[in-house]
């Protein structure tokens, strides 16, 4: 795959910013003087799918029996069509990135999406298992994303660490619907109607990644998907081979996942969303009704001490917290702290402050009068 380089302008509209995040780059939409993430996915521009096998069209290698055909100059632009009309009714929600467009340029398909300041997951579960409690945050984030997308009965199908941004303030917010939705496009495109050539395709564009290759497809699937994103966040590693596709998937197919004994409280949560039966997982709500319960009782700040050890901070943060209140809301044109960051509510109203300050004084005159009257008898 390749990618801008630093300063190049893509499709006049995106200048690249900075160095590759993963396999995309930063980039400032010059149209809003946004931020976004660029991806790019190479187009099959020589041939349509159905006169190359997937095989020989991702090596590059054309049927000998058929005739070189020219590029069509359209082809891009209606794969790019076709991902824009699979995610067009994506929701607003602030737990979910935006895919902000999806266009041709030359002999690559490129999806932008926005990008706020963050640090991506993968950048901190690369420093090792992340402890649970942070895991539960995350993954209350992410299935408040998912959320919102089941309840319009779309799928997001493109779960991984990749997808996933921490931001400044703490927050976990869930990209890559529209990479998914033009990666699963191109290799419908690439496999045509077979579906050995479809399976091929999909091997070598998104590798043996468990997160993508659920038992099923739908909202389910990225339940399933969420429980292997805990898995992996919590113990390190995937619970399921990822050596190679066939490995992968053979033990996908039979439910053979790896114990979730280094899960700690989350071990019920991520055994359920690994049933091999989708009616057996729980739902996109539940999990986030699950994982809010078990936060409300979480110690303080991201798990459990270590046995016999001082408390200490973790060391590897994805932001640093604001201090003072964390949430606030508005109440008659004022900003007003919420839940538990709200601090004792004064006993007094301030209207009755004036009026009592000066009762008392008056108060403590008649008592100073009535000890001078006393003292003179």
């Amino acid at each position: 795959m390749r990618a801008a380089g630093l300063g190049q302008v893509v499709a006049g509209r995106y200048r690249v910013t900075g160095e590759p995040v993963g396999s995309a780059v930063p980039a400032q939409d010059l149209r809003s003087g946004e931020s976004v993430l660029l991806h790019a996915l190479e187009l099959p521009e020589l041939l349509l799918a159905d006169q190359l096998s997937a095989g020989q069209l991702l090596a590059g290698q054309l049927l000998a029996d058929q005739p070189l055909e020219g590029p069509d100059p359209e082809y891009g632009g209606r794969v790019a069509a076709r991902v824009a009309a699979r995610t067009r009714e994506t929701p607003s929600h602030p737990r979910l990135l935006q895919g902000i467009e999806v266009f041709a340029d030359e002999e690559l398909l490129w999806v932008a999406e926005e990008y706020p300041v963050g640090v991506p997951l993968a950048e901190l579960a690369g420093a090792g298992p992340v402890p649970p409690y942070r895991a539960a945050e995350i993954a209350a984030d992410l299935a408040g994303a998912l959320r919102a997308l089941h309840a319009l009965g779309l799928a997001h199908g493109n779960i991984s660490l990749d997808t996933v941004l921490v931001c400044e303030d703490g927050a976990t917010m869930l990209g890559g619907l529209l990479l998914g939705a033009a990666e699963e496009t191109l290799c419908a495109e690439l496999g045509g109607p077979v579906p050995r050539r479809v399976y091929e395709a999909r091997a070598v564009l998104l590798g043996a990644r468990a997160e993508r290759w659920a038992p099923d497809p739908g909202p389910q699937a990225d339940c399933w998907a969420l429980g292997v994103l805990l898995h992996r966040l919590l113990t390190g590693r995937a619970p399921y081979p990822e050596d190679d596709l066939p490995t992968l998937l053979s033990a996908v197919r039979d439910g053979a996942a790896e114990p979730a004994d280094g899960c700690g409280p989350l071990r019920p949560l991520v055994e359920r969303l690994l049933r091999p039966d989708p009616a057996a997982r729980p739902t996109a709500a539940a999990v986030r009704r699950w994982l809010t319960e078990l936060l409300a009782s979480s110690p303080e700040p991201y798990g459990p001490e270590l046995s016999g050890a001082a408390p200490r901070e973790p060391e590897v943060l994805p932001v640093v917290r604001p201090r003072g209140r964390l949430v606030l809301r508005r109440r008659a044109g004022r900003e007003v702290a919420h839940g538990r960051h709200a601090g004792t509510r004064p006993r007094v109203s301030p209207a009755l402050l004036g009026p009592l300050l000066v009762g008392g004084v008056l108060l403590a005159m008649l008592a100073a009068l009535a000890a001078v009257v006393a003292l003179a008898g």
